[in-house]
């Protein structure tokens, strides 16, 4: 990939040309397609190089795993150079920020994949170096939000690392791997069900598959007004690509309660507190060394401090702030657990001694305000915390204590992903005005929509011949297929249609096509033909909502999902001559049109 300027501008894209960059890329590596099918024997002339597209599912760990062993055996293969594109959500962008990291990595893929496969099996990343990154991210930007948290105390406990590169700067570093696509989805479009909201992310751009707006990758971020960037930030790192790809790990309840779980024992920690009383012990001492500089200017002292409320000149010491905000943090798991919460809720009361002169309402008495549900339980939880985290706020000088206050005010609002609109105040008829009205959008795991990432690859531009689905989905193994077709039909996109499923033992290789649609080729991680009758033993050992793998369940699922490649080598390769057939008969048919 060669570099490029960054353009700090939105750019239209014509439905039937790509970024230049990308074209170039795609030029390039349809010449390493070619000599890739000489190699296998396959029968193929310059024109008829088909566009093939490899999609790795969401599904954590599992899918990181999974489409590592999957493309270890693609290269064994000789399968590997084939490929045009490699697109994830998900889980599976966690493996592509690992391979990516790696200058042209599939001419090197074992070697990669032995480093890859020692991180992960070794130790986490330290405490130490958790709430450093933590702190860069909560000072670094216009946005602090879930998405950092994740990132820190989630992301980090699967991929073992801290990756501070950018997107960018693998611009000129992968000129014989597949062009990587990185797929989101915009959350107030998924929520409103109008607009587009399909995104991805690439080293060259950012933006909207289907609606084809799109700005340069460093200056995804930026504040943006009627197209024209305004205001920079900086361009954010492959660990928060990861986590703003990878957060579904289930419903928003098993999300909340992994959360709140996290931020539990990230902040109990005893390292935690020390930290927070080291800062205050060091404020204490500056004020006192000031106090003998400024002897009899309290006023210069107070100024010194962060000021309280007049009516209510009291400061909260970090061991009250601490147990107030871990009283929280308990608080809300209690209610995700359909506990009582009422104790928690006392506890920091007592705490606070009353200082909030009534401000913040008890979470037993705000229920009975309005009928009793659960709904109603979790909305008056959010405004308790909200009401604690605000009163705290405004009694504490402590940096490490801001950031869990402002933690627990994210989860209170559930903000994932927020970045300014590119898009704002924008005039264009072909984009949904929905896009163009909000100075701020969210971005979400895509698997909250759709846990594959067909939409990037099924832009009319890409011309896509052959799709690889490979599905480490949890559950149903046909459903993303199914939910990608009939989302298809819905949208007027070509794409085949995909007859009735074979339940709970699926085999382990599929192909559906459609009438001027590409071929898509489905291939279920877990499958009666590598799981024999064990399909389900192994989704439960498996599971998308666990602790980091051991190097034995690594290697165990390396093989697994490898078996699904090796064991149909050939049948990919005839799928593959099947569609440069096509392609054949297609120009064909055109030069008989033409006379």
């Amino acid at each position: 990939m060669s570099a490029t300027k960054p353009n700090e501008s939105v750019k239209r894209r014509n439905k039937n040309l790509l970024n230049n960059s990308e074209q170039e890329f795609v030029a390039s590596r349809r010449n390493t397609v070619l000599q890739s099918l000489k190699k296998l024997k396959i029968q193929c002339s310059r024109k008829e190089v088909p566009n093939i597209a490899l999609l790795g599912s969401g599904g954590g760990q599992r899918a990181m795993v999974g489409l590592l062993g999957s493309l270890v055996q693609l290269d064994k293969a000789g399968l590997l150079d084939c490929i045009l594109y490699l697109s994830g959500v998900s889980g599976s962008t966690w493996c592509m920020a690992s391979l990516y990291k790696e200058p042209n990595w599939s001419t090197k893929l074992e070697t990669v994949k032995d480093k890859i496969i020692e991180r992960m099996s070794g130790p986490g990343v330290s405490w130490g170096d958790a709430l450093t990154k933590l702190k860069k991210y909560y000072y670094g930007k216009d946005f602090f939000s879930l998405t950092d948290v994740w990132a820190v105390m989630a992301v980090t406990s699967y991929v073992k690392e801290i990756d501070e590169h950018t997107l960018t700067e693998q611009r000129n570093q992968h000129n014989k791997d597949p062009f990587p696509i990185y797929a989101v989805i915009d959350k107030q479009s998924k929520q409103s069900n109008d607009g587009d909201p399909w995104f991805e992310i690439n080293p060259y751009e950012a933006g909207y598959s289907l609606s084809g707006v799109f700005v340069d990758t460093g200056d995804f971020g930026s504040q943006f007004q009627k197209g024209s960037k305004n205001k920079h930030q900086d361009e954010f790192d492959m660990l928060y690509l990861q986590a703003l790809c990878g957060s579904a790990l289930g419903d928003e309840a098993d999300i909340k309660k992994a959360m709140w779980q996290k931020i539990k024992d990230f902040f109990q920690n005893e390292n935690t507190l020390e930290a927070m009383r080291k800062e205050e012990r060091e404020k204490i001492d500056e004020l006192m060394r000031k106090k003998k500089e400024t002897e009899g200017k309290e006023a210069e002292l107070e100024s010194f401090s962060k000021p309280c409320p007049p009516d209510d000149p009291i400061s909260l010491s970090v061991d009250e702030c601490h147990r107030a905000l871990m009283d929280l943090v308990n608080m809300n798991i209690s209610v995700l657990n359909g506990e009582d919460p009422s104790g928690f809720d006392k506890s920091i009361r007592t705490n606070l001694n009353g200082l909030s002169g009534g401000k913040i309402q008890p979470i037993y008495k705000m229920k009975t305000e309005e009928t009793d549900d659960k709904r109603a339980e979790k909305r008056y939880t959010n405004r308790f915390s909200m009401d604690v985290c605000e009163y705290l706020s405004s009694r504490n000088s402590n940096w490490l204590v801001d950031i869990w206050i402002s933690i627990c005010k994210c989860m209170a609002e559930w903000i994932w992903g927020r970045k300014y609109n590119f898009l704002h105040n924008m005039t264009d008829e072909a984009v949904n005005s929905t896009l163009l009205q909000s100075e701020t959008r969210d971005y979400i795991d895509a698997g909250m929509l759709l846990n594959s990432p067909y939409f990037s690859v099924l832009r009319e531009d890409r011309h896509i011949d052959l799709i690889i689905s490979l599905d480490f989905s949890d559950g149903d193994p046909f459903m993303t297929i199914n939910k990608a077709s009939e989302t298809c039909k819905k949208l007027k996109i070509p794409f085949p249609e995909v007859p009735s499923d074979e339940g709970k033992k699926p085999k382990d290789f599929y192909v559906f096509k459609g009438q001027n649609s590409p071929t898509v080729i489905h291939i279920p991680l877990f499958n009666a033909v590598n799981c024999g009758d064990k399909v389900e033993d192994w989704r439960k050992k498996y599971r998308t909502f666990q602790g980091a793998y051991s190097a034995e369940m690594i290697a165990d699922l390396m093989d697994v999902a490898g078996k699904n490649i090796s064991n149909n080598r050939e049948k990919l390769k005839e799928q593959i001559r099947v569609v440069i057939e096509e392609k054949r008969f297609g120009r064909f048919k055109k030069f008989l049109n033409k006379d």
